[in-house]
């Protein structure tokens, strides 16, 4: 399974939840918002959203400056 998060493409060996990528890419506790394929998908969601071959996440994290 292809996915490009961040614009970079990733190969995967199975399918996963959006709480399993973030797992896998060493990002869960890190991530503030994700999108897939340009449409937000709220936390209290990312166990059991699913994602599929060829989706764009885009991962946000919020920085404080000033």
């Amino acid at each position: 399974m292809k996915i490009i998060i961040n614009g970079e493409e990733r190969e995967f060996n199975s399918d996963f939840t959006l709480a399993q990528i973030l797992t896998k890419i060493s990002l869960e506790g890190k991530v503030m918002a994700a999108a897939v394929n340009m449409e937000i998908v709220k936390q209290d969601s990312w166990n059991s959203y699913k994602l599929s071959d060829g989706d764009k996440l885009e991962l946000l994290d919020f920085v404080g400056g000033g």
